[in-house]
C-alpha cells in the first residue's frame, strides 16, 4: 500500500478536482494525506457564521467533513492566505501564499511529505488548470518540496482535459443550453483551459465514487457560487463533467492511459 498526498490550494479545490481519485484510493487501503496551502480566507462569507467563528474556521471544519466522505485519513495545511484572484489586492499581501517564498512553502510541504513517508504527490498542471495564483503557486511548490524531502515521491498533475470540455460544451450547445464557457478562451491568466488531451497521460474512471465526489462537494456548502453550480446541475451532466480526473506525469511516454496511476500494471 502507498501514502499519497494530494496539495491543494484552497478547501473546496479538492472536491471538485480530485475527490474521486481519494476515494478510490482511500477504498484500495492506501493512505490519503490532503495538504491545503491555504484556508481559503477570500472566499464566499456565509450568512450563519456564529459569533466568533471566521470563514477561515468554517472552510477548516468543512474540509474535515470532506476529508469524511473521501476517506482520507489526514489534513493538514501549510499556513498560507488566501491570495485572492488574479488582479486582486490581496495578491501582494504578505502572508499570501502568491508572495510566499517557494523555497519556504516547499520547506513547510516537505516535511509532511518526510512525516508521511510520501510514495506520491498530487500537484496542479503548469498553470493550475486557469491561471489562479495560488494554483500556479502550487505547481511551483509541488517540485521544488519533491527536491527538499527526504525521500522524493512521484509526482501526478491534476489538470482538465481541455479537448473532453470542448466537447462537453459542444454537445450542450447543440442540445440547446447556451453555456457562457470556451475552454480555449483566455482563463485568469491568457492562457486556455486546462491541458491538451495530447499532453495528459492518466484519464482515470471515478465513475464509481460520484456519491463521494457530491458528499465532498457538499461538505463546502459555504462557497455557493461554485459549490451551489455544480449541485445543480442535472445528474448526466454531472457525471460526465466529474466521472474521469486526468493527470500528467512528467517523464511518461506521450499517450493517455485509460486507467488507475497506482495499478502495478501501469504504474
Amino acid at each position: 500500500m502507498s501514502t499519497i498526498v494530494f496539495f491543494h490550494a484552497h478547501p473546496d479545490d479538492e472536491a471538485s478536482q480530485t475527490a474521486g481519485a481519494m476515494a478510490k484510493a482511500s477504498d484500495e487501503g492506501h493512505r490519503v494525506v490532503v495538504v491545503y496551502a491555504t484556508g481559503g480566507e477570500h472566499g464566499e462569507v456565509p450568512d450563519d457564521l456564529a459569533p466568533g467563528e471566521t470563514l477561515r474556521d468554517r472552510r477548516r471544519a468543512e474540509a474535515e467533513q470532506s476529508a469524511r466522505a473521501t476517506g482520507t485519513a489526514r489534513v493538514a495545511w501549510l499556513g498560507y492566505h488566501d491570495s485572492g484572484m488574479t488582479g486582486w489586492e490581496q495578491n501582494a499581501a504578505p502572508d499570501s501564499f502568491h508572495c510566499a517564498p517557494v523555497d519556504e512553502a516547499a520547506t513547510r510541504l516537505a516535511a509532511i511529505l518526510d512525516d508521511e513517508r510520501a510514495d506520491v504527490l498530487i500537484g496542479y498542471d503548469w498553470h493550475g488548470n486557469y491561471g489562479h495564483p495560488d494554483h500556479v503557486k502550487v505547481h511551483a511548490v509541488t517540485y521544488r518540496a519533491t527536491e527538499l524531502a527526504a525521500r522524493s515521491p512521484r509526482v501526478l498533475e491534476e489538470t482538465a482535459n481541455r479537448d473532453a470540455l470542448r466537447a462537453a460544451v459542444q454537445a450542450a450547445k447543440a442540445a440547446g443550453l447556451d453555456l457562457p464557457f470556451d475552454p480555449d478562451g483566455p482563463m485568469d491568466d491568457g492562457n486556455p483551459m486546462g491541458t491538451p488531451e495530447a499532453e495528459i497521460h492518466w484519464a482515470v474512471d471515478v465513475s464509481d465514487y460520484l456519491d463521494r465526489i457530491r458528499a465532498s462537494m457538499e461538505a463546502h456548502r459555504s462557497q455557493v457560487s461554485d459549490i451551489g453550480g455544480f449541485m445543480s446541475m442535472p445528474k448526466e451532466v454531472f457525471d460526465g463533467s466529474f466521472g474521469t480526473e486526468y493527470f500528467v506525469e512528467r517523464g511518461r511516454p506521450a499517450g493517455m492511459v485509460h486507467g488507475w496511476f497506482l495499478d502495478d500494471a501501469n504504474a
